[in-house]
């Protein structure tokens, strides 16, 4: 019989206010990005898995803030780096303005 793994970290899921118009890292060197991620806890914007750096997951990485929402565009789904199971985020977190596609 298997169990419905759920997230344990969604007292950590806060509003918050996106850090950038993109990949706050990406952005800096000139790198390029395919889809982004905010964190719930902070506001981070990184870049997903699938991009060569892999920023929103080094952001867990070195904080350990759990929860991310997949933000390009705002998704409305979330995504638990912790227990590795999607994660019901609410209401999407709105765009503080139009995100350059890839990065440039």
């Amino acid at each position: 019989m298997s169990q419905h793994k759920s997230c344990t970290h969604t007292d950590s899921i806060t509003r918050v206010t996106p850090s950038a118009l993109g990949c706050e890292e990406c952005l800096k060197t000139g790198s390029r990005w395919v889809h982004l991620r905010l964190c719930r806890s902070c506001g981070h914007v990184g870049c997903c898995d699938d991009s060569p750096n892999r920023h929103a997951r080094a952001h867990f990485n070195t904080t350990g803030h759990p929860v991310i929402e997949g933000y390009d565009p705002p998704e409305g789904w979330g995504w638990c780096f912790v227990d590795k199971v999607m994660v019901d985020v609410g209401e999407p977190t709105p765009q503080r303005g139009p995100i350059p596609r890839y990065g440039g």
